[in-house]
């Protein structure tokens, strides 16, 4: 399988471009220029208070998120680098509904724009259930370069996949 199912949506003009860019190798040197800093959001309880105060800044009317955690079995290999999920639980006599986002382990080591846009993805899905247009606006809303970062991330699943030796570009 192709590592450029990553961009498969796109046009054909983008995948001529990012082949090019893997064919001259020049692919983890565009990351490193762009994306070379790491973030110190490393433990769960730091995630926790970084997505929540993404949240009172742009979001405050939105529901309670009780639960913010990096998550080891969250995987490129099952189409999940995040995950938006509401638990109900009994308590007492009363039925509860938790928020929980689970993000990704491979974002601990990542550069704080990547973190940001997944943890805006999945705030946003405290309002949008579906990737709409009205979701994407409140991504853009909360973080206004997210689709450039959303591609690069496309493009840094790409460049882990060749440097493990994972599948051919083509």
């Amino acid at each position: 399988m192709s590592v450029l199912r990553f961009i498969n949506g796109y046009s054909p003009d983008t995948l001529a471009r990012v082949q090019r860019m893997i064919d001259q190798n020049l692919l983890d040197a565009y990351l490193q220029r762009r994306y070379g800093e790491r973030h110190q959001v490393h433990s769960d309880h730091a995630l926790y208070e970084y997505a929540i105060a993404l949240k009172q800044a742009h979001m405050r009317s939105a529901g309670v998120v009780h639960k913010v955690v990096y998550h080891s079995k969250l995987d490129v290999l099952h189409n999940a680098l995040g995950l938006h999920t509401s638990i109900s639980r009994v308590q007492g006599g009363r039925l509860k509904a938790k928020q929980e986002i689970r993000i990704a382990a491979l974002f601990k080591e990542a550069a704080p724009e990547f973190l940001k846009m997944i943890v805006v993805h999945e705030l946003a899905h405290l309002k949008e259930a579906e990737h709409n247009k009205a979701f994407y606006q409140l991504c853009v809303y909360m973080q206004p370069d997210y689709h450039q970062v959303e591609f690069d991330l496309r493009l840094l699943l790409i460049q882990r996949e060749l440097a493990r030796g994972g599948s051919s570009a083509r």
